[in-house]
């Protein structure tokens, strides 16, 4: 299984955000600290927005900030949309399913427990709990090169 650039994009955006609250982060320093496209930030951010992980502030000083604290986003949730459906086999889904195994397939009971056991370990994990180690992951976004270096939100932790 492997998670769309969305998904990473977007636990990313949320990641920055916790490591530089309370302060205001632009998509510019999040594209810069990740090396990412800022047209393709744009997009996750106004969709953080639309849902409401993240407050939008407009004007000159603008940018984005948590809108919930980070310990109280999961990871497990921030999947679940990102990656809708989650149908890893066609049986999953049993609109589209045309397979004639359904009921009797072992694969597919496996795979769905497999699928529940992976949003359960992402359920127990936060956004707080991937910035935890905040010190070391802003040296390492600075550490990316002079155009990724940026000052850290109410000094080094």
């Amino acid at each position: 299984m492997r998670l769309t650039q969305y998904s990473n994009f977007t636990l990313r955006t949320l990641q920055f955000a916790a490591l530089r609250a309370p302060a205001i982060v632009t998509v510019e320093e999040v594209a810069r600290a990740h090396r990412i496209s800022k047209a393709h930030l744009v997009k996750v951010a106004a969709e953080l927005a639309r849902r409401g992980y993240v407050e939008s502030i407009r004007g000159r000083n603008g940018g984005m900030r948590l809108a919930r604290p980070a310990a109280e986003i999961t990871v497990g949730e921030i999947i679940r949309w990102t990656e809708a459906p989650l149908d890893l086999v066609e049986c999953f889904d049993p609109a589209t399913n045309t397979c004639p195994l359904l009921g009797a397939c072992h694969l597919s009971r496996g795979l769905q427990r497999a699928l529940r056991a992976f949003l359960s370990v992402l359920d127990d994990l936060t956004i707080a709990d991937i910035a935890y180690n905040r010190g070391a992951l802003l040296a390492r976004l600075e550490l990316a090169g002079p155009e990724a270096a940026l000052p850290m939100a109410g000094g080094a932790q």
